[in-house]
Order: C-alpha cells, then sequence, then structure tokens
C-alpha cells in the first residue's frame, strides 16, 4: 500500500506521518512551507491552489489511499476548493480517500450530541469549506471515509496548548471562553484511528472526539496543571459576550464510531491527567 498524507507537515499530519512510518508502508507526504524532518516519507511541495501541481504530485507517488490532513482555515481557496480537487482526482483515479473534517460544520444549535448522521449547518467560512468538501467527497467518492473531529491536542504543540501558555506567561493577550464547549481528542490517538480506518474497507462518515465534552477555559486549566502553570492566571469570559461567529456548544457524538475501532479514544480529563 501506497500512502499520501496531504499536509504531512501540520500538526496532525506530522503525527500520521509518523504513525504510519513506523508501520513500513511506503509514504509520501506535502507541505507548504517547508517540508517535515521524518524519515522514512517522501516529501512534495503542493499548493492546493494549483491544480496542475496536485495532478504532478499524484501522477508521481501513485497512492493508494490519500488522506487529507490540511486546514486552510477560512481560505475558500484552499480548504474548499482545494479539498474538493483532491476528492475528484481520487474519483478519476479510483485511489481510497479519507479526508478530515471538523465539528466546524455544525452550528452548535442542537440540544443533543451530534452524531454521524447529522447533516452540516455551518455559521463559519471554515465550517462551510469543510461542509462543502464533505459533499463533493461523498458524492464523487462513494467509498471515501469523512472523518470528523475536534480540537485537537497533545505533546505541548497544538496551538490551545501554546496559547494556554503564552496566557500565563503573560505574553500574548486573549480570553479563553467558558460557554466554547467542544470534545477534545489527543492527537496519537487521532492519528491511529485515521490511519486504522485508512487501512480499512470502511467508507462514510466517522465522528473521532473525545467522550469529554469542555469548555475552552476549563480545557486550558487541565493543560496548565498538567505542565505545572498556574490556572488562576487564565483569563476567562463568555464567547456570547462578543461578536465572534461560530458555534457555541458543538458536541460530537463518537459512540457509534468508536465501536467500530480498536483504537481508544481518550478523554481530555485522561489524557491531561499527566500520567
Amino acid at each position: 500500500m501506497t500512502v499520501l498524507i496531504i499536509g504531512g507537515s501540520g500538526f496532525l499530519g506530522a503525527e500520521l506521518v509518523r504513525q504510519v512510518a513506523s508501520a513500513g508502508r511506503r509514504l509520501a507526504a506535502t507541505f507548504h512551507s517547508r517540508p517535515g524532518s521524518r524519515v522514512g516519507a517522501t516529501w512534495y511541495h503542493l499548493d492546493l491552489r494549483d491544480p496542475l501541481r496536485l495532478e504532478e504530485v499524484l501522477d508521481t507517488v501513485a497512492p493508494d489511499v490519500v488522506i487529507n490532513t490540511t486546514s486552510g482555515g477560512a481560505d475558500w481557496a484552499v480548504t474548499a476548493e482545494g479539498g474538493i480537487r483532491i476528492a475528484l482526482a481520487a474519483a478519476e483515479r479510483r485511489i481510497r480517500l479519507v479526508h478530515v473534517s471538523s465539528d466546524a460544520v455544525f452550528s452548535g444549535t442542537s440540544r443533543d450530541r451530534y452524531r454521524e448522521e447529522c447533516l452540516p449547518d455551518p455559521l463559519t467560512p471554515y465550517g462551510a469549506a469543510k461542509a462543502a468538501v464533505e459533499s463533493a467527497a461523498r458524492l464523487l467518492c462513494p467509498g471515501a471515509v469523512i472523518a470528523r473531529t475536534s480540537l485537537i491536542i497533545g505533546h505541548g504543540r497544538s496551538e490551545h496548548e501554546q496559547l494556554v501558555h503564552a496566557l500565563v506567561a503573560g505574553t500574548r493577550q486573549g480570553t479563553l471562553f467558558t460557554d466554547d464547549i467542544r470534545c477534545p481528542v489527543h492527537v496519537t490517538d487521532l492519528a491511529a484511528a485515521l490511519w486504522e480506518i485508512a487501512r480499512s474497507d470502511a467508507a462514510g462518515v466517522f465522528h473521532l472526539a473525545g467522550p469529554d465534552a469542555l469548555n475552552r477555559h476549563a480545557l486550558g486549566k487541565l493543560i496548565a496543571r498538567r505542565d505545572g502553570l498556574d490556572p488562576a492566571r487564565l483569563p476567562s469570559g463568555r464567547r456570547t459576550d462578543t461578536q465572534l461567529p461560530g458555534g457555541l456548544d458543538v458536541r460530537l457524538d463518537s459512540h457509534a464510531t468508536q465501536q467500530k475501532l480498536r483504537t481508544r479514544l481518550r478523554g481530555a480529563h485522561e489524557f491531561l491527567s499527566g500520567r
């Protein structure tokens, strides 16, 4: 099996590259700014706004599986159009596609947790872009995997962990919201689950999030305690008091997915306990 990880130099992509390389599979990965350093992967520069370059990479690698871990944020040309180009190319070449999506595809207006069968109703450009790629992947590649996830934490390198350290140190201004709720997942667990699914013949929508629903301030306090920082130094506030768009209480229900996996998705209280 030849695996191509698009976005392999990112936070999730780098962990996935590590795990796939450790499994001894033929591996290629793409980067936008700078290549990763992992031995065992062949690196290719890729700008998803350039369709010809995507075709060149696919021609060179000839992958059996493409795992798209990229996140261009609210940049529609990268996140939406780039992701759709990947889905279209995968369909034309009959390549297995695993697309990593986000809980941002949901508005947070549901009174229940969001299950795999729930349809997107995004409130932000990023969520809309991810939802657009979900539709493209589902319609163009019936055998594709759409893997929705939540806040990705782990090893001190995630954006949220770095923000917590900067807020405690006073090197950055900001607020951790007490009404912005997600289901954090550890990057190691997420990558392992993606790799497990990629090796299978499973298709459809999967939810890969931890079982613990936490607001961002509570999550920040757990991170601070794990790292020996003073959680009292973390500023708190309510997102509803700002003009920031996006869903507030977005809880992914991963129970159905977890029953299909050997990989266990730990909750934040467990993986941030310091044990």
